[in-house]
């Protein structure tokens, strides 16, 4: 139900620069196809190339038989080819693609990598918290009456196993919601403006977003698609719904002659000193060449900004499991010098 058709940005940088490389040196269209997608070890990669090369024997261009591929080429690829097919820069429109995708491959790296810890983190206090469970059902069977009740009841192996399966059921259940909500541009651009105004998760999300547009800006500027596309282009290219949201409203001011600057304050999703430098850009006629110099600058902020997240996450989970075991400790203790009062009793 929810398997993207889409290539992966892997396949997709690896079949933009062999043709680019391959057109550069004057292979012929139809062959640096048959070999880019005939050496690849993706499937799809393959199944797409092949029905390219069948459309294109028949006369058709690259964007179109690309858009017969039942939407495995991204809508940004499609249109930046459309435009290299009509200003005669294919090669070089490619050879970027491939250095936009490798660039998304390393953001996403630097994602997973930073948040690889804390999901640890949280892993091991599920299986500690279940642990304590189990113990607290032993602790009943010898105590004869004793009763620990942390976790709204659940002790023992059924209550851990209930335990770890919630957690489970969540997971699932949060992933199945956020594939609904991206299927309506609402709802997905309201869950990331809300994600927007977390301070340091929002701060992450926001960079992350400026990088892939302020790149995707650049690139398309320089294959020659005019501003309106490119906007539009970029934005979809952040995979933000909130930036993409926020199209129309862009599209229309620089229509009626607003300098992108100020569509970009009016967005309020562009931090301050960006807006800045593409307003001192616009004087300069240099916009592409400013964004293309601030996209790095804005993956360093984003690495930042995602560890400082990260941190942040790891210190609560483990407040949270040391909170959970200082308190059974403290009802384990407080167990004992009850035994210990009424057995004194006892004797007097």
């Amino acid at each position: 139900m929810f398997l993207n058709p889409q290539l992966s940005w892997g396949s997709l940088a690896q079949l933009c620069r062999s043709l680019g490389t391959m057109l550069q040196s004057g292979v012929p269209l139809i062959k640096a196809f048959q070999v880019s997608g005939g050496k690849s070890r993706d499937e799809k990669l393959r199944s797409a190339s092949e029905g390219i090369i069948k459309d294109l024997r028949k006369g058709s261009d690259i964007s179109s038989a690309m858009r017969e591929q039942q939407n495995r080429f991204p809508q940004l690829m499609v249109d930046m080819v459309d435009v290299a097919e009509q200003t005669g820069s294919l090669p070089e429109v490619l050879l970027g693609l491939a250095d936009h995708y490798d660039n998304l491959i390393r953001l996403r790296r630097a994602f997973l990598g930073a948040i690889a810890w804390p999901m640890f983190q949280l892993f091991a206090a599920i299986l500690i918290i279940a642990g304590l469970m189990i113990l607290m059902g032993w602790l009943d069977d010898m105590g004869r009456g004793m009763s620990l009740n942390i976790f709204f009841g659940l002790k023992g192996t059924g209550g851990a196993l209930l335990w770890i399966g919630g957690w489970i059921a969540l997971a699932v259940g949060g992933y199945i919601a956020y594939q609904l909500l991206s299927r309506s541009l609402g709802s997905l651009a309201a869950m990331h403006r809300f994600i927007l105004r977390i301070p340091v998760a929002g701060q992450c999300a926001r960079s992350f977003a400026a990088a892939r547009f302020s790149w995707a800006f650049a690139l398309t500027q320089q294959a020659g698609m005019n501003v309106l596309d490119s906007i539009e282009a970029s934005l979809k290219a952040t995979a933000n719904g909130a930036f993409i949201a926020a199209t129309p409203r862009m599209v229309a001011m620089v229509r009626e002659g607003e300098d992108l600057a100020d569509s970009f304050a009016d967005s309020e999703l562009f931090p301050k000193d960006i807006i800045e430098m593409v307003r001192v850009g616009e004087s300069s006629g240099t916009v592409p060449e400013t964004l293309q110099r601030l996209s790095p600058v804005l993956e360093d902020q984003a690495r930042r900004s995602l560890h400082g997240l990260t941190m942040a996450l790891g210190g609560l989970i483990w407040a949270f499991v040391a909170a959970i075991i200082i308190y059974f400790i403290f009802r384990l203790a407080m167990f004992y010098v009850g035994m210990i009062n009424d057995a004194a009793s006892g004797a007097l």
